[in-house]
């Protein structure tokens, strides 16, 4: 029987994250949306204080959400405030989103890893918020490096495990 769980991170623009955690190993699903933001049902056009984010439905037992964080924090720069690659803003903030204090715990475990790595020049700047309602982006977003194969991303795995 599966140990089906749902993590969600923000980690700049939604696009290049989805498409990168996808094929990953215990990924079941992805979705991108905003999430922490002021208003209800927002838009790609009408998202103030959201951020990008993804939410990651895994199986548990053949990913964790350790290794789920370890993957985030290679695959964007958690060190800059409010900004990701040509995207500036509190919309490409790097974020975890905690559901639960093991979550909060691990969250703060791995930043505490990945910072005493070294690896990034400065040290990680990724906020832990607690979670609020993730509201799915559009359709046309969705999916979208997979519908535009050559669209526009500031993601890629930069390092090797931190773990």
């Amino acid at each position: 029987m599966e140990n089906i769980k749902k993590a969600y991170i923000a980690g700049g623009c939604f696009w290049g994250m989805e498409d990168l955690f996808r094929n990953r190993k215990g990924i079941l699903d992805t979705e991108v949306g905003y999430q922490g933001g002021e208003n209800e049902s927002p838009s790609y056009r009408n998202h103030p204080g959201h951020a990008e984010g993804i939410e990651l439905t895994y199986n548990a037992d053949e990913t964790s959400f350790r290794e789920i964080l370890d993957f985030f924090f290679r695959i964007h720069n958690p060190t800059t405030v409010d900004q990701q690659g040509n995207d500036r803003g509190s919309s490409y903030r790097s974020t975890i989103f905690i559901q639960n204090n093991e979550e909060q715990k691990t969250a703060e475990e791995v930043i505490e890893i990945v910072n005493k790595s070294n690896r990034w020049k400065a040290p990680v700047v990724s906020t832990l918020e607690p979670y609020s309602t993730f509201w799915a982006a559009e359709p046309d977003h969705q999916d979208y490096l997979v519908k535009h194969p050559n669209g526009y991303t500031c993601h890629s795995e930069r390092f090797g495990t931190f773990l």
